[in-house]
């Protein structure tokens, strides 16, 4: 797996962007639900919270769910699926299984033994799961 992203869970998106795009000096494309600021090799990026639960009903357990001023690390990898089996025997919370977001990707979110969020990916076309 590779970290891609550091992200913060906020009520405000188009705020921090907006701040972390002059911070950097990178031209964001702003919305209410997710962006991304690319800082060389990985990016920061905004979501809203429950933004990717949004259309699921998968939500493992909605109190352990991002909440504003968290952040969430965001790892891909060539197979979300393949990695549920491994890290579920690692032992951990699961916020959310392995679903299919509205956009195409294959994601699962689950936290850390000190309760940080952690997300798996896999971008579209990239997984051979199953859709």
């Amino acid at each position: 797996m590779d970290l891609v992203q550091s992200r913060f869970v906020t009520d405000d998106v188009a705020q921090l962007a907006t701040f972390y795009g002059r911070l950097i000096g990178a031209d964001v494309v702003l919305n209410d639900y997710y962006v991304e600021v690319p800082t060389g090799g990985l990016c920061v990026a905004f979501s809203k919270c429950r933004f990717t639960e949004i259309g699921t009903t998968c939500v493992a357990t909605p109190e352990l769910a991002p909440r504003s001023g968290e952040s969430i690390l965001d790892f891909r990898t060539h197979d979300v699926d393949q990695e549920y089996a491994r890290i579920d025997r690692i032992g951990v919370e699961w916020v959310l299984p392995p679903t299919t977001q509205p956009w195409g990707d294959r994601a699962m979110t689950f936290r850390d033994p000190q309760g940080h969020l952690v997300n798996i990916l896999s971008r579209v076309g990239q997984s051979s799961a199953r859709r």
